[in-house]
């Protein structure tokens, strides 16, 4: 049995991108949460992470952290599962979500991930627009070439690419981003995704019953 050591489900979307492809995978684990910024983390977090940090996934005597190595890992463990089969796919899978990896710091500082939330109105900067735009163009561009066989990025298969935006598509429903019809329709799916509408109730959870702050201080 596999072990998934993660932050706030509100807030943590690091956390949620490796939870995701677990999910969809059928990869069984077991969840241990954190919670962030208190002193349970700070007491428990140096036992499961040599980062000190969330997520990461214990299989046996091997720790992996880090988002996209822990889906790598994951994705090694079903035979490649996580990345699309044609080799122009798989190339582009892997360039769009090594992006979301390394970029949009701008997006990430302004809008950032309130699983559980709605219409917040937080104003965009140029450089977190030009972020939004790039998004846009990811979405659409991959549905246009490769995602005409089934709701997600490269069709019928979920992917890697799917779990490492699967929380910008939260951001944009919670602050009402502006999007073209391309992208409006894949973040749709995303947000009907029941993996995904799981996780947004253990956000809800976390508020009205744990008393978690909705917003991160």
């Amino acid at each position: 049995m596999l072990t998934l050591v993660i932050g706030d489900k509100q807030l943590s979307s690091w956390s949620l991108r490796p939870w995701m492809l677990l999910r969809h995978l059928g990869l069984a684990f077991e969840e241990v949460r954190l919670p962030l910024d208190t002193p349970r983390f700070r007491e428990e977090i140096a036992r499961w992470s040599p980062s000190r940090r969330v997520p990461v996934l214990i299989d046996g005597e091997l720790r992996v952290w880090d988002s996209l190595a822990i889906c790598e890992y994951a994705s090694e463990k079903d035979g490649g599962a996580g990345w699309p089969v044609d080799g122009a796919a798989r190339a582009t899978a892997r360039s769009i979500s090594a992006e979301m990896h390394s970029g949009f710091a701008a997006l990430r500082s302004i809008w950032p991930m309130q699983a559980a939330s709605r219409d917040l109105d937080v104003p965009l900067t140029p450089q977190a627009q030009a972020d939004v735009e790039r998004v846009d163009a990811i979405w659409s561009e991959c549905r246009a070439r490769y995602g005409r066989g089934g709701p997600w990025l490269f069709g019928k298969r979920y992917t890697i690419a799917d779990a490492m935006y699967a929380p910008v598509a939260l951001r944009f429903n919670s602050y009402g981003a502006g999007l073209s019809d391309a992208a409006r329709g894949y973040c749709a799916d995303v947000l009907s995704d029941p993996h995904l509408q799981a996780w947004i109730r253990g956000a809800e959870h976390e508020i009205a019953v744990e008393g978690r702050p909705p917003e991160h201080p």
